[in-house]
């Protein structure tokens, strides 16, 4: 472990200081757009954006590689978000900021191409499980730092954007200067909806709606604590805990899905992800025996639904895995990738609306319903057909949402030769 790492410090470093800006400006967008009096519906259209930008920037990235290089490619992108998160404070306009947030979405896809290709080039297949890992862990404590960083400063002013945007600059001198070969970018062309549904319904429809859960708490988190009226400091807690415990969660949860039948495993973590999201909803109006501060059931609310989402994503796709050959599963993982941009488009769109017409609590009562949709069928399919024998299924690997397809098609590649190898007793 410690001579892997030594060989990809910088790229984790790296990682790690882009994640404590671009965490910094996905909470900036909800503090500051309150501040300017931005409804939720607006806040939710600017969300959205993020991810429109970042589906894009996938699909047209590995080409742009291609004709230019990787690090020309890495340096452009790393100017436009530069310059777009300093332009916030200067275009303070729901439609503007749209635009600013597809251009920050679609360069940060890009981002994470480059970087995932050079870690990827930098490993081997007996060490890449615990290279997505540390990659996993480097992504989730960026988040979770960035939201102290925002203690530190007034989103009222220019200040913490001016900050976010200095960590992102920084951030491409360790990864450009480490001494790392320019890799060749594959990218497996994504299968279509249709036959991405026939192989694994569950897979499909699970991963589109966990993209609108995700795209939800990490873009209207902020927005949904700035309108109960939480101060900065505790928004900032507030979606901190909505990483945080994705890092106690990820390890148990993945232990279990090699175990059982992960449609069972699928099945109970929705569950405990609707069941936070109904705390998180009576904390609006506690009962009699619930004689807390309502902020305790709220973060513990945060806490517990945040921390299914992660694992979550990880077993879907480690479930679709389990049931295509392996020759079909990069074009799969592709698909995947892609219905979750789909459903991280839509699912800000839906709880800023609801949030609008009904009061900020409309957050939990959304998300709430979407883990709920995802235990029904997850159910569903259960009745439908037997379950893959544990002894069969593919390896487990912690992948976070926020990941590129050149991730994703890499964790599959390892689980895969991991599988392969433990048969052969290799």
């Amino acid at each position: 472990m410690i001579n892997m790492l030594s060989s990809v410090w910088a790229l984790l470093l790296g990682i790690v200081l882009i994640m404590l800006g671009n965490g910094m400006h996905f909470t900036l967008m909800g503090l500051r757009g309150g501040i300017e009096g931005f409804s939720s519906a607006e806040l939710s259209i600017v969300t959205s954006a993020y991810f429109l930008g970042f589906l894009s920037g996938a699909r047209f990235t590995p080409t742009l590689i291609q004709r230019v290089g990787h690090v020309r490619v890495f340096a452009a992108l790393g100017s436009f978000i530069s310059a777009a998160l300093i332009a916030f404070t200067l275009l303070a306009e729901p439609w503007t900021w749209t635009i600013l947030r597809i251009i920050i979405g679609f360069c940060m896809s890009g981002i994470y191409v480059v970087a995932e290709s050079w870690l990827n080039n930098a490993t081997t297949n007996e060490n890449r499980g615990k290279m997505l890992s540390a990659y996993m862990l480097a992504q989730t404590l960026g988040i979770i730092g960035a939201q102290g960083l925002l203690t530190l400063g007034d989103a009222g002013n220019a200040a913490l954007f001016i900050g976010a945007s200095i960590l992102v600059s920084i951030s491409f001198a360790p990864i450009l200067l480490s001494i790392q070969p320019a890799p060749i970018v594959e990218v497996a062309k994504p299968g279509g909806l249709k036959d991405l549904f026939a192989a694994s319904p569950l897979g499909t429809v699970g991963i589109f709606l966990l993209g609108s859960i995700y795209a939800s708490q990490s873009g209207m988190g902020a927005v949904f604590g700035s309108e109960i009226g939480l101060s900065a400091n505790q928004i900032a807690l507030f979606v901190a805990m909505l990483f945080g415990g994705a890092i106690l969660m990820q390890v148990p949860i993945g232990w279990l899905s090699d175990r059982i039948d992960r449609r069972k495993v699928i099945c109970g973590t929705a569950f405990l992800g609707a069941a936070a999201c109904a705390l998180g909803w009576i904390a609006q109006s506690p009962p009699a025996w619930l004689d807390v501060d309502p902020l305790v059931p709220i973060m513990g609310a945060a806490f517990f639904a945040g921390g299914m989402t992660t694992p979550l994503y990880a077993l879907l796709l480690a479930y679709t895995n389990d049931n295509v050959p392996a020759e079909d599963m990069p074009a799969i993982s592709g698909g995947l990738v892609f219905t979750f941009g789909l459903g991280a488009i839509l699912g800000p769109l839906a709880v800023g609306f609801a949030m609008d017409a009904t009061g900020p609590f409309a957050f939990w009562l959304v998300l709430g319903g979407t883990f709920g949709a995802i235990t029904v069928y997850a159910l569903y399919r259960m009745s439908q057909t037997e379950a893959v024998p544990a002894s069969e299924t593919e390896a487990y690997v912690n992948i976070v949402p926020t990941a590129s397809v050149v991730a994703v098609e890499d964790a599959t590649n390892w689980a895969v030769e991991n599988a392969e190898a433990e048969e052969t007793g290799q």
